[in-house]
Formats: structure tokens, sequence, C-alpha cells
């Protein structure tokens, strides 16, 4: 679709809301607010919308009010689902796919990837803010946020900190731009509240601003408050679960316990999010995406829901990820869309939004879904790549190809489902469906499979034995140690 510019689209998308009311020219023309929040690890079956037991009314209250993306898809981990939504590219393509950047590793996402933070600045965008989990590349400066186009960051570099103590590896790794900060608190709350700071002062200048809230909960270890265990049956005079050495703050006495304190704690954080841009009267001009970075865990408290699978396959409950998007000024909300889309869709439709520039020196891979937002179109067909052979064609059809790159899905040979008929992936359809499954097969193994990088990030293990972390996570380049 060629690129409608930003006055159009408002146009359109306003007189669909509104039923043919039109905001005034300069509003129209007005570049919404971007605020991208990011859980980790949040299965599909945890969220009430989609029938979970845990509470998220705050959650709950975004998807009736916005557009619930009932088929958004993400890596089955992290970090590459991180790299593909701030870049709109295959994570493969540099090199980061099979698994997460650990604490001990020299791997980073390549410098000469552009970030959706480098792009909003060049759209006009003054304050670009990363608040939260940040793991993307910490072993030089190259690789951490104020780098790659963000102006304000609050947060952690590595995965899985402790929630109170906010270490990592025997060290604090909390910091305020790239300066250790001490800040005490529960880590969901202390993001929570310097994302609602920010838009109480960028609400107060006239530029528009981009938010990117990182939560790293529900993700291990599993740590609660325990206001939010109690929520939950916690009684502290029973044991606490698990065993051994390792004691950490914040155990309830089950998993699926703390887990739902854990994620009960980041809907209310969304929530003042929520509330804060409300309050400072620009939550109409404020384009909210939610989404998690990939499935539940498994043995860590989470739910897939009756999707199969979880975290690291990409059956449906490792991949397909609760999703909402919300911009009144926009599009229209109250409605559930099933186009497939997902985590490299982001930096189009955005750039879509926003009418900028198609030609860019590293193609896109992903989609602009706006004509889908706007309401001007019902789907749009769709090729989508979940990576180790796994593909999504048509909105309807997925082929999850057997291999070693499927060792973790424990399958003996392809299998084909209608992915829009069959979201449990209970029926294989390749026999009924030869023709198709060909062709999906062709396209996975010479197109997607052998996408080239130049690098890869070595496996989890390289680099941990006799590892130890600088302190407090401090990242200096190492020309400037002395």
């Amino acid at each position: 679709m060629t690129a409608m510019n930003v006055f159009a689209k408002l146009t359109m998308a306003c007189c669909a809301v509104f039923g043919g009311f039109l905001l005034g020219a300069a509003q129209s023309m007005e570049k919404p607010n971007i605020v991208i929040i990011l859980a980790d690890d949040l299965g599909w079956g945890d969220v009430g919308y989609n029938g979970g037991d845990i509470k998220t009314p705050c959650i709950d209250r975004l998807a009736k009010d916005g557009v619930v993306l009932n088929h958004f898809y993400t890596a089955p981990i992290c970090s590459p689902t991180r790299a593909g939504l701030l870049t709109g590219r295959y994570p493969n393509r540099f090199g980061l796919r099979q698994t997460v950047i650990p604490p001990w590793s020299e791997f980073g996402v390549d410098t000469t990837e552009v970030f959706l933070s480098d792009m909003l600045a060049e759209a006009g965008y003054v304050h670009r803010a990363a608040f939260g989990k940040w793991h993307l590349g910490h072993s030089k400066r190259a690789y951490l946020p104020l780098q790659r186009g963000f102006t304000r960051f609050y947060g952690h570099y590595n995965g899985a900190i402790d929630y109170f103590t906010h270490m990592r590896e025997g060290e604090l790794d909390w910091h305020r731009n790239e300066e250790t900060c001490y800040d005490e608190g529960y880590a969901t709350d202390l993001i929570t509240n310097e994302a609602v700071a920010s838009i109480r002062q960028y609400a107060k200048e006239s530029s528009p601003f981009f938010i990117y809230v990182a939560y790293n909960a529900p993700h291990s270890p599993l740590q609660a408050k325990e206001d939010d265990l109690r929520l939950y049956g916690y009684e502290n005079d029973k044991p606490l679960y698990g065993s051994g050495k390792q004691e950490l703050a914040g155990r309830g006495n089950t998993k699926r316990q703390t887990y739902s304190a854990m994620v009960t704690a980041m809907d209310r954080g969304i929530g003042e999010i929520l509330s804060a841009l409300k309050e400072a009267g620009i939550s109409e001009q404020t384009l909210v995406l939610f989404f998690s970075d990939n499935g539940a865990a498994p043995g860590y408290g989470g739910s897939s829901g009756e999707l199969r699978g979880a975290k690291f396959t990409e059956w449906e409950g490792g991949v397909r990820a609760p999703a909402i998007v919300k911009w009144p000024a926009g599009f229209a909300g109250g409605r559930i869309s099933n186009q497939v889309t997902g985590y490299i869709d982001v930096v189009p439709t955005i750039r879509d939004v926003l009418g900028l520039s198609t030609d860019l020196i590293k193609p896109l891979d992903g989609i602009s879904i706006w004509p889908v937002l706007s309401g001007s179109r019902a789907t749009i067909p769709r090729e989508f790549y979940l990576g180790y052979g796994t593909l999504i064609t048509e909105n309807r059809w997925k082929l999850v190809k057997a291999g070693s790159g499927n060792s973790r899905m424990e399958i003996q040979e392809d299998m084909l489902f209608d992915i829009q008929m069959d979201p449990y992936e209970k029926k294989d359809l390749k026999t009924q469906f030869p023709s198709v499954y060909r062709q999906m097969l062709r396209q996975v193994t010479q197109v997607y499979d052998a996408i080239p990088s130049q690098v890869s990030v070595p496996s989890y293990e390289t680099g941990r034995e006799n590892f130890k972390a600088p302190k407090e996570w401090k990242v200096l380049d190492r020309k400037t140690i002395e």
C-alpha cells in the first residue's frame, strides 16, 4: 500500500470513529506520542481478557478500549523479540535467533542496525526514553540505550535480576542513563514510577515523545511484594515453595501464587501509566501498544491457557502473545483483529503512521498493519516467519518443520495446521493439503531459513566459566580502562 500522509490517515480514522466528526486541521497534523509496554514471559492464559484467573483489570480495560491483536506473534525467547521490535527486521539477520544475550556474552545487536528510537529522532521526537530491561548487549557502550537513539534510560542491562536488590551475578545492575543508580524498591514499581514521572514532564512540552517500558515482570526469579501475594492466599505461617540454598525475598507459598502476584503488580503499573496519560490530557493523542515478548516460561507459574507449548518453542503458546493497541485519535477501539501480525511489524506500522519514507538502506521484514487498524481493510495477506522452520502464511496456515531447531518441540516430522480454525494445533493437515505444505516448505527452506547472517550470538553457556561481572555493571569501553 502506498503510504498516506498523516493528515489523510487521521482524517479517515476519525471519520470511522466519530461518525463524520473531524478533528481540527492543527490537531490532525500532530504526531502521536508513542508508548510501548513490553511484559516479560507473560503467558497467553495469564490475562483476564483471555480467560485467565490472574487479576489484570488494567490490561483488561485496555483490551476493552483498544484493539486486541488476537494473532500477534513474537520470537520464542526474549532478546530476539526485543531486537526485532526495535529494528523491524528478523533478528537472525544480525545473528540473534537461538538464544538470549547472557551476562557473560560479548555479543550485542549490530550497531549498523537502525533502531526505532533513531528513526523517531529523525521524525522530530525530542524525548525517547527506555525504562526497564534492555537485554540487547552490554559488553561495550556502543550497545547501550543512549548509544542506540534513546535520550533517557532507567533500568537494567541484563535479564533475571533480583527484584529487590537489583543484582545480577553478584553486582548491582541498576542504572540511570549510564551511571549506577542506588534507588531502593521493587523493580516493577521503580520502572512504573519513572515512566509516570516522564509522562508528566514530557506532556508539558509541544513535541511528541516515545517511551519504551520494558518490564522484567513476570520473568524469574519469582519475587513479589507481600501485599500482592496476599491477594492470592499467601499465608506467612505456611512453607514457601521450593527448597535449596538460595533464599529469595518475595517468595510465596507456591510458584503460581508468586507469579500471579507479580503479574498483578505489573498490571497496576500499567494502569498508573495509562492514568498519567489521561491526567496529562494526552491520552487521546497517544498510541499505546502492549504485548509480551514471548510465552510463559515452563515451570515458573505461567500459563499458555489452551494453547499448545510455551516459551522456547514455536507452538502457539510460545510465540502468540497477548497484545493490544490503542490510539483514540487514530482509530476505533473496542474490537478484535485476527490479522496475523507481530513484533517486526511495529516499526513499519509506526513509520507508516508518521508518513516516513519506505526507502531504507536495510529493508524491513515487517509490514504496516495501519490499513487494518484504520479500518480500511479487514486483513492483509501475510507471511510471518517464526524461526527454526516455522512459517505462517495467508493469515491461516502454519507450517512447523521438524529438525534440530525444533528439538524442544519434540516432533519427528513436519506438521501443517489451519491456525484460524485450529489454534490449539491438534490436527495435522499436511496430507489433506499437500500443495499448501509443499509451497510453504519451499518458502521456509529456500527463503527464510536461508537468511544470511555475518555473525551469531554464542551459545548461552559460552564464556560463563570463571566470568566475573564488572563492578556495579559499569560498562566502560576497553580503551577507557586504565
